[in-house]
Order: C-alpha cells, then structure tokens, then sequence
C-alpha cells in the first residue's frame, strides 16, 4: 500500500515541508545521537535516546515525502512507512525499529532495565547508518530541502 493510500485512509495528511523543518529535524537527531553514545547514563536511557534518533529519521523520509502521520498510531506508522518511502529491502528494517518502538515503550513507561548496553548500542550503530541512507535519499529525491553543506 503506497503513501497515498494511507492518506486515503486517513492514517496520514498531506503536508509541505521546507528545508528549515528538515534542518531542525536533522540538528535533533544529530544531538541525539552524540548524546546516545555518552557514557554515563543508563542503557535504558541511551536506547531511548537512539530510538528517538531512528524515529526522526523516518519522520524526515515522510515529511520530505509530502506527509505527516496522523496522532494516532503516529510512532507505529513513521516507523512503517520506511519500506514505502526506501524500499522493500528495509521492511527488515522496519521490523527492527518496530521491536525497538515496543522496547522504548516498555523502559519509557513500565520498567527499568529492559535494555542492555547491547541494545543501546545496536540501536545507535543502526541509527548512524540509517542517518546516511536518509541523507543520501533527501541528496537524490528531495535535494531543494537539503541543506547545503551538511554532511
């Protein structure tokens, strides 16, 4: 089911984004995944910090597609669209972030010490690398909402 289907569904609206939305986004997750790698803080936080990195990044692959998710499911849905928006090869991916979103919720709002400092870093090293599939993707799709100079 394609992007625009989904907001045939009403599960997502239509939306314009500019080069500085896109640019905040990015300064976001570039904080979040420098602070992600810090040491000193507990693997649950620093999971939670490099999801919050990946989800930007989907949030940008949906912006920068001409959408915005609905309140509902919003988290669910940003994560689900990365295959829509990169490719069948990511619905791996997708799953993944998906495991990640529910083990986010679970140490967010249930219980300390759900993540390990594996998961922590797994999460970060994956975030990273997704971060340079998206820059790619905004240099070749959507370069009028890239900022000049950004690496």
């Amino acid at each position: 089911m394609s992007l625009k289907q989904w907001a045939d569904n009403g599960w997502l609206r239509v939306h314009a984004s500019s080069p500085q939305e896109i640019e905040g986004l990015l300064s976001i997750i570039d904080r979040d995944l420098r602070d992600a790698g810090a040491s000193g803080i507990s693997a649950d936080w620093r999971f939670g910090i490099a999801y919050n990195a990946a989800l930007k990044l989907c949030t940008i692959l949906v912006h920068a597609s001409g959408y915005r998710p609905e309140k509902t499911l919003q988290h669910y849905r940003t994560i689900a669209a990365l295959p829509q928006v990169l490719g069948e090869t990511k619905r791996e991916d997708a799953g993944y972030l998906e495991t990640c979103r529910i083990k986010r919720n679970t140490v967010e709002y249930d219980v300390a010490g759900a993540a390990t400092d594996q998961d922590a870093s797994e999460l970060l090293a994956f975030a990273k690398k997704l971060r340079e599939e998206v820059l790619a993707w905004l240099r070749q799709h959507r370069s009028e909402l890239f900022t000049k100079g950004r690496s």
